[in-house]
């Protein structure tokens, strides 16, 4: 068994706020949305913390966003040039999370410094980090003050509209926090993963290494 670096600081602290910060935002968000349901804080207080956890998470987005821009280690997320050979990779490791895992086969991606994230996931989290998010921020700006930006509201459809995109996108996420965790634990030890995301290093086997 091998160690290799593969989540530098950076993104381990933004990954961590990352995540402390969306969990925050759905519940104050659920509490906002249905008046009754959550009664953690006052509707005031909701409303408070998830714009301010929003701007932090904002902030902390740009920080992600600028290190890979910067740095080499944003190879980690350019897919196969190929796209047939992205797409197969892709339908390899949805039949392996679907199928192989539970059969015991071994997993068709192999970890390394500049490839920690297979076909799949590095297609989803581009989706995810360069579409869905910056939507949500965009969204959640303009409903953060109705009145300040009723003429970029009007722009895209109305209030209606772009609160509808702002809840879907929030359902989404909402799952995505469950189903992530899980995904996280399919490493060769269930907490294999979790620990790479504090210490930095991804254990891998000796042949992938």
């Amino acid at each position: 068994m091998h160690r290799l670096y593969v989540h530098p600081l950076p993104i381990r602290i933004w990954h961590w706020l990352n995540a402390l910060g969306f969990i925050t935002m759905i519940v104050t968000g659920i509490q906002i949305r249905y008046i009754g349901l959550i009664n953690l804080l006052s509707f005031r207080s909701a409303v408070l913390l998830h714009n301010a956890i929003g701007l932090v998470l904002i902030g902390n987005f740009f920080v992600w966003f600028l290190f890979y821009l910067f740095s080499d280690k944003i190879r980690v997320y350019l897919p196969e040039l190929n796209p047939m050979k992205h797409f197969a990779a892709s339908f390899r490791q949805m039949k392996f999370y679907g199928y192989g895992i539970f059969k015991g086969q071994p997993n068709p991606h192999h970890v390394s410094v500049y490839h920690k994230f297979n076909a799949l996931q590095s297609m989803t989290y581009q989706i995810v980090m360069l579409l869905l998010v910056p939507i949500q921020f965009f969204t959640g700006v303009l409903l953060w003050d109705v009145d300040r930006f009723q003429p970029a509201i009007n722009v895209l459809g109305g209030l209606r509209v772009v609160d509808t995109v702002h809840v879907l996108i929030f359902i989404f996420f909402a799952g995505f926090i469950f189903i992530h965790p899980y995904l996280a634990s399919l490493g060769h030890t269930w907490s294999a993963h979790f620990k790479a995301m504090i210490t930095g290093y991804e254990e891998v086997e000796d042949e992938e290494a």
